[in-house]
């Protein structure tokens, strides 16, 4: 690795699980001083760190950056706040922020719970717009910053029974073209990378879903099978991918690259 990060500190927004920790590995391998927030870490806050939480962060710390891993609800205003000065005491301000954290339930629009939609929404929409409102004015004023969201495909394409995830990922994408436009004068990027299907423990979870709405005796494994054969590259997108551009689109030579939404999809639609 290059170190070409080295002195930057980067939030992770769900950066314990999948694309999100990908990224932050990726990121702290360039150098960078790593501030992971989940809901998960809200479960052990208040107790000893579970031994998986501490192999992510000796994985993270092996680098030789600082590590920051706390809880953070993005739906909450009030726990945003508690996380932000918590990280920046050991990271610093953010130059970096990945907007990764995101949920997604499948059901029709017909019958569609209020509530459902709503978490949704607030996760994957509002949630982004809350941390990038935190970070934004301090990139501004030190004239540096790059805002990657984690996107999809259905940012771009409908998908039956998905109107909650879809409405979300478009609506990130008005953001971050917004954002992109506001930081402009002031070095501060703005980018979604928009992913097809990634490898991830909440892709299984959503094909696990899948298999059992269908009621057919498919198997999770039969299902990975047949969504990597609709990929034109015959293949899933592993999370590395997708950090491998996060950390591209960090550097000086991404600088020109904002306002974009750009897709890792293998080809494919969705």
């Amino acid at each position: 690795m290059t170190g070409k990060l080295k002195g930057r500190s980067a939030v992770v927004t769900g950066g314990l699980t999948g694309q999100g920790f990908a990224i932050a590995e990726a990121l702290a391998a360039e150098g960078a001083d790593i501030a992971i927030g989940s809901r998960a870490a809200a479960r052990w806050r208040d107790g000893a760190e579970p031994d998986h939480i501490a192999d992510l962060r000796k994985r993270l710390s092996a680098f030789g950056g600082k590590v920051f891993i706390g809880h953070l609800d993005i739906r909450d205003i009030a726990v945003i706040d508690t996380f932000a000065r918590a990280a920046e005491a050991v990271c610093g301000p953010a130059d970096i922020l990945v907007n990764s954290a995101g949920t997604t339930a499948e059901q029709p629009v017909s019958g569609h719970p209020e509530d459902l939609w709503l978490e949704i929404i607030d996760t994957n929409l509002n949630g982004a717009f809350r941390m990038t409102r935190a970070c934004l004015p301090g990139m501004i004023a030190r004239k540096w910053g790059r805002i990657i969201n984690i996107g999809s495909t259905a940012a771009s394409v409908g998908w039956k029974d998905n109107p909650a995830y879809c409405a979300s990922k478009s609506g990130l994408l008005g953001l971050t073209r917004c954002v992109a436009l506001e930081g402009a004068p002031h070095g501060v990027t703005c980018v979604m990378i928009s992913p097809t299907w990634v490898e991830t423990g909440l892709m299984r979870d959503n094909v696990r879903e899948l298999v059992a709405r269908e009621g057919k005796g498919r198997t999770v494994e039969s299902a990975y099978v047949d969504i990597a054969a609709q990929n034109p590259q015959r293949r899933i997108i592993q999370p590395e991918e997708v950090a491998a551009l996060a950390v591209f689109l960090c550097g000086e030579g991404a600088r020109g690259i904002t306002m974009e939404n750009i897709q890792v999809t293998g080809g494919a639609l969705w």
